[in-house]
């Protein structure tokens, strides 16, 4: 059976954790967010009014498309979006049409619950949700006890998958910490690193944990590893000489990028210029408003998915999601489309019916999905076990020229 986490400080992992995907936002994307958060409506209207006579599968999707993590919760409900689309033009699952609705949780758990019960209400039979890793958990404990079929494309935390009944697409936060170091350590990148890392928050204190414990097998020595907390993330002057005067070749931050914005442009200050590494929490620092992107180049982070990529899928995905939206789209909306594909393979394998309850669905995609191969924007034959952890090699990008490019 899958494996199950107990988190003792889950309160708190609820209150803080953003994920691997989360993080805070300018108001402008909250603005920009807050216009979207009628299309979901539409994209389900609009399914709905395209039903082909194979029935309908209700697929709901939960996350922030307001508020400091809006940026996140924006980009898988369009990725979705964009994969609802494709699938529903080429014929749908077997015939049938998917009518998808998302819901805004803001980034609370507590809202996220709501969110949930609507979508029950509504007749949801799979959830592809949550986004952020705080909600995931607390919603994570309602489609256990409903026996519902959930996919998270973007909850890093261990907690998300506990259950027997969620999977995720992203890597979680422990898998981060140990990637980035052998990636770091096989590249030689460097051998001496910092890390500045958020104590208070499970995503970031996670992956620093397994990194640490990674590095030693690297031969990376961590000279320093100084700490702050979500009440001291606006003045990085302190742990930036520390690791200044340690002789750091790299700065690892397993942190969000609205954080990581300010480190750049204080070491920038005081002329500390190392090389910096991040985890799919930095995914968005481009984005930042006000902040120079130039002091982002030659920033590398972790992260499954490249815009630029050649491939024939990467570059359809990324001509009509800059169609759709008007910009380039980021791994969460990578990971995103990725989730709604691997339901429709689950779906399928599984040969279930839309007529069929949510509880009946659940129990024969948690065995499709043990089956499945997927080749997606974020891993070519992705597959997953019974602990819901996708299996996928993790890539790296490099900002040049103000953009991601793979490394």
């Amino acid at each position: 059976m899958k494996k199950r986490f107990l988190s003792l400080g889950l309160a708190a992992v609820m209150a803080m954790s953003l994920t691997a995907c989360g993080g805070s936002n300018t108001a402008d994307t909250t603005k920009a967010a807050e216009t979207t958060a009628a299309d979901a409506k539409a994209e389900g209207s609009e399914a709905a009014d395209t039903t082909a006579a194979g029935g309908v599968f209700k697929i709901g999707g939960i996350g922030p498309v307001t508020g400091g993590a809006a940026v996140y919760g924006v980009a898988v409900q369009h990725g979705a979006e964009l994969a609802v689309k494709e699938i529903n033009e080429a014929g749908g699952i077997n015939g049938a049409q998917i009518e998808f609705n998302f819901q805004d949780d803001e980034h609370d758990a507590e809202k996220s619950v709501n969110a949930y019960n609507t979508l029950k209400d509504w007749g949801m039979q799979v959830l592809m949700g949550t986004v952020t890793s705080a909600p995931c958990i607390a919603v994570a404990d309602k489609t256990a006890a409903d026996n519902m079929f959930q996919i998270t494309p973007s909850g890093s935390a261990v907690e998300c998958a506990a259950n027997p009944n969620v999977f995720r697409i992203c890597f979680s936060d422990p898998d981060q910490g140990t990637a980035s170091a052998k990636y770091i350590g096989e590249n030689k990148l460097a051998s001496k690193v910092a890390v500045i890392y958020d104590s208070s928050d499970v995503y970031s204190s996670g992956i620093y944990e397994k990194f640490a414990e990674e590095s030693a097998n690297q031969g990376i020595e961590i000279v320093a590893a100084e700490a702050f907390t979500a009440d001291s993330n606006k003045d990085f002057s302190t742990q930036l000489q520390k690791a200044k005067d340690a002789g750091a070749e790299l700065v690892f931050l397993p942190i969000y990028y609205t954080e990581a914005s300010l480190i750049l442009q204080q070491a920038s200050t005081m002329g500390f210029a190392p090389q910096f590494f991040g985890c799919d929490g930095m995914d968005g620092i481009l984005q930042v408003e006000n902040f120079d992107t130039k002091l982002a180049e030659g920033l590398m982070l972790l992260t499954p998915f490249a815009a630029d990529a050649t491939d024939d899928l990467t570059v359809k995905f990324v001509d009509s999601y800059k169609a759709a939206y008007n910009e380039v789209p980021v791994q969460f909306a990578a990971d995103a489309y990725d989730a709604i594909y691997a339901i429709k393979a689950a779906i399928e394998d599984a040969n279930v019916t839309p007529d069929a309850d949510a509880s009946t669905i659940c129990d024969a995609l948690k065995a499709s999905m043990l089956n499945i191969k997927l080749d997606g924007l974020t891993g070519e034959g992705m597959t997953w076990t019974e602990d819901g952890e996708p299996h996928k090699a993790p890539k790296a990008v490099k900002v040049v020229d103000g953009a991601y490019s793979a490394m």
